[in-house]
């Protein structure tokens, strides 16, 4: 056994995972995590000896080795025996190759989402949560909306739903809601927001409104900036909430405004330097820094909590950060040591 991981079973480590509380008991779990799948986890493990890495040489959380978010499209990256509850797959076309991500333990997943939520806009109860997305039984491998469905059933409203193909509906419960008591909470993508602001355009001055991302080519690409601003000025609100995740991990992180981010307690966004993706750079608590963002997301237990993304980001000395962009995937890149296999 590694010297970080204690010999505690792993339903501790799931306990614990939802205890952490600063920062130097964060970097305990993830060293902890890390020996526990460097040891469970097959591809982690081949990718960590790659590279030259293992628990007797990694000693703090910017050792810890990042696996390249593009294996989840080549390799079963899973820890554990192969059983598993779910399958969560990335979104994408039909003929792209899709990221994919065995969920071995969905009540994990719904903890965390659900704590997560409770963390930074209280119980789904508060609200009617109108989703601009597919149906749950039109998509049922994403996690999105598989965490949607969930609070929309949580909310308890019969006005709460799926909405992505009926925008006049839609409008009409809007103007409705506006009249009773209890919040409104209107989530989707971007291109289906769009849409809705340009047909229904209505003052939702005390809603929460939150754009999951995702043109997907159905319109212009905007910038996050432009696009907050025409929604703010179509829906007449100060600021419109965004929610980052993606298939691979099981955590989600939430802004409140202006595309500035925040994390809950077991989740981190470290950077890499730009051109070394081996190197990863330590918050000093005083400075801003830039550089690929790498994801540690310790409830990810039975599958890798350590994803080197595709995303280029800005952190901020609080834990704080935005998303500024994406590689230019054809130059630079991480190591692709396991893809060409």
């Amino acid at each position: 056994m590694s010297q970080h991981f204690s010999s505690k079973p792993v339903n501790s480590l799931e306990e614990e995972i939802f205890q952490i509380n600063n920062e130097a008991h964060f970097e305990k779990m993830a060293l902890e995590v890390f020996s526990f799948q460097y040891e469970e986890n097959k591809v982690y493990r081949e990718y960590c000896n790659l590279i030259n890495k293992s628990p007797a040489s990694v000693n703090n959380l910017t050792e810890i080795p990042f696996l390249p978010i593009e294996l989840f499209k080549t390799h079963t990256v899973i820890t554990g025996n192969n059983d598993y509850d779910l399958l969560f797959e990335s979104s994408g076309t039909t003929d792209m190759q899709k990221s994919r991500h065995f969920l071995k333990k969905a009540s994990l997943y719904r903890k965390s989402f659900l704590k997560t939520f409770n963390q930074f806009y209280g119980s789904p109860e508060e609200y009617y949560i109108l989703a601009l997305l597919p149906n749950y039984l039109e998509n049922k491998h994403s996690s999105l909306i598989y965490m949607v469905n969930e609070l929309i059933q949580q909310s308890g409203h019969e006005e709460s739903g799926f909405y992505l193909d009926n925008l006049k509906e839609l409008a009409n419960n809007l103007k409705k809601l506006k009249h009773k008591q209890g919040k409104i909470f209107l989530l989707g993508v971007s291109f289906a927001l769009l849409d809705l602001s340009e047909k229904h355009p209505m003052a939702l001055n005390d809603a929460i409104i939150m754009e999951t991302g995702g043109m997907k080519g159905r319109r212009e690409e905007l910038t996050r900036q432009e696009l907050h601003n025409i929604l703010k000025d179509q829906f007449q609100v100060d600021r419109i909430h965004s929610e980052y995740g993606m298939a691979e991990l099981l955590s989600q992180a939430y802004s409140k405004g202006d595309g500035i981010f925040q994390t809950p307690p077991w989740m981190k966004v470290l950077l890499r330097e730009y051109n070394d993706p081996f190197h990863i750079q330590r918050p000093d608590g005083f400075n801003e820094l830039n550089g690929g963002i790498n994801v540690v997301d310790l409830t990810n237990l039975y599958s890798c909590a350590f994803i080197e993304t595709k995303d280029i980001g800005k952190t901020y000395p609080d834990g704080r950060f935005e998303v500024l962009g994406r590689f230019d995937y054809s130059d630079l890149r991480g190591c692709n040591l396991m893809v060409m296999e």
